[in-house]
This record gives C-alpha cells, sequence and structure tokens, in this order.
C-alpha cells in the first residue's frame, strides 16, 4: 500500500508507525494562518492572539478566537474555528458536569486533562476525525495559581511557562525561550519556574505583545489582536481579580503604548 492509502485511514498505522490523519490535522494549525502566543507569570497569566477580519462586510465583534470556559478559566483556539466552537462547547459541558457533580469549578489541569482524553479518543476511532485546532487553556488553580495548558489534536497536553502555537509556532517558542533565559538576572535557563514566578502582571503582558509583534515584525494596532487576562494581581479591579476576561480596544492600546514607548 502507499501512502495515499494510508492516509485515507484514521485508524491504521503506516509501515513507519505514522497516523497520517493526524498529523493532516497539525497541518490545519499551523495552515490557519494564526499565531497565538500565552506566558505565565506570579500572578497572571495571559494569552494573545491576532484578529483577522477577513471581509469589510463581517461584524469585526463577532469574530474572535478567545473563548471563556467558567468564571476563571478561559482559552485561545488555533486552527478551524467550527471545529474550535465545537471543543469549547464540550469543555463547557465538562466544567458545568463537573461543578453539579462535585460542588466546586473545575481546576484548569483536570479540563486540560479531561479534553485531552477526548481528542486522544478522536483518534482511535473510525466514526469520528481528529479536530484540526489547538488550544490553550488559561485559569487560576486555587491551590498553585496561574496555569497554562496546550492541548494537540493527538490528545497530548501539558503545561507551560509560556507557549504559542498556530502558523508562527517555532518562531514565537524560540523567542520566548531567548527572553526566559534571560529572567531573573540570567537565571530563567536554570530554574525556569522560579524566574516565571517574579513576573509581574506588566511584563507578563509585555512579553506577550512582544513576542507577537516579533514574529510578525509589525507593529500591531489595538484591533488587530486580541488579549487575555486571568489574574489576581493588586492592579486587577477587585470586582473581576481572578477572573477570566477579554480586555477591550481601549485597555490593548495601553499595553500596545507602552511596549512602544519601552522599545
Amino acid at each position: 500500500m502507499s501512502r495515499t492509502s494510508y492516509d485515507r485511514y484514521l485508524t491504521v498505522f503506516s509501515p513507519e508507525g505514522r497516523l497520517y490523519q493526524v498529523e493532516y490535522a497539525f497541518k490545519a494549525i499551523s495552515g490557519s494562518g494564526h499565531t497565538a502566543v500565552s506566558v505565565r507569570g506570579h500572578d497572571t497569566s495571559v494569552v494573545i492572539t491576532q484578529k483577522k477580519i477577513p471581509d469589510k462586510l463581517l461584524d469585526a465583534s463577532t469574530v474572535t478566537h478567545l473563548y471563556s470556559i467558567t468564571r476563571t478559566i478561559g482559552c485561545v483556539m488555533t486552527g478551524l474555528v467550527a471545529d474550535a466552537r465545537a471543543q469549547v462547547l464540550r469543555a463547557q459541558q465538562e466544567a458545568v458536569q463537573w461543578r453539579y457533580k462535585y460542588g466546586y469549578e473545575i481546576t484548569p489541569d483536570a479540563l486540560a486533562r479531561r479534553l485531552a482524553n477526548i481528542n486522544q479518543v478522536y483518534t482511535q476511532r473510525a466514526g469520528m476525525r481528529p479536530l484540526g485546532i489547538s488550544m490553550i487553556l488559561i485559569g487560576i488553580d486555587p491551590e498553585y495559581g496561574p496555569q497554562c495548558f496546550k492541548l494537540d489534536p493527538a490528545g497530548y497536553f501539558v503545561g507551560f511557562h509560556a507557549t504559542a502555537a498556530g502558523q508562527k509556532q517555532q518562531e514565537a517558542m524560540n523567542h520566548l525561550e531567548k527572553k526566559w533565559k534571560k529572567l531573573d538576572k540570567g537565571k530563567g535557563a536554570d530554574d525556569a519556574a522560579a524566574a516565571g514566578k517574579k513576573l509581574s502582571r506588566a511584563e507578563v503582558i509585555e512579553i506577550a505583545i512582544e513576542a507577537m509583534s516579533t514574529v510578525h515584525a509589525t507593529d500591531y494596532k489595538a484591533g488587530e489582536i486580541e488579549i487575555g487576562i486571568v489574574s489576581t494581581a493588586e492592579d486587577e479591579d477587585p470586582k473581576i481579580r481572578g477572573e477570566w476576561r477579554v480586555m477591550d480596544e481601549a485597555e490593548v492600546e495601553r499595553y500596545l503604548l507602552a511596549y512602544a514607548e519601552k522599545d
């Protein structure tokens, strides 16, 4: 059988041990034309992504890649939008069922693990296909503080101090790694966790904006990017402290100006 024969079947391995349909799902993410970046610090997790409006007649307020799952957990989806909405709906259902069953809100790691398990099932049953999306999940854990997890179509998930997904994923990851090594007077390379814990809310947002601007070599305007944040910092409004929210354009503009002036 040739490769063209093996890639017709989701459940059949090629002689090299590859599942081509799962690999194609990863290509759907990188081919989406979007890049997402996430960074977490001492008391804040943030996600940032591009906001592209393909048609001037579209209502820009209805186009987004940032979604709320619970009051304290949100995500950025990169890849096929329809698949993304389906997974977000499933994530919301899982979170609601958890709260009904156990009486408290689901934690980010428990939600990431559950969704990763569902994604993995999609790679071993012929009656469904892998979702062509990457989900970066951020939230506040009552015990461990800010969290950041990334899930892929194969059902793999892992926590990150900073990560990226989408078209320029590798370039963004390289930039973030170099940035992390310089943190805490150069100690970030030896102890990434300790260096990340010293990042303030403003620094986390600045690193995310810098990564996005650098890999695309673009000075973004407020309407061209979206920023989602979960923070327990003192800078955050007490009414919404610790809750997921998407920044409005005025707030995004303020951080873009602060980054431009510092640059």
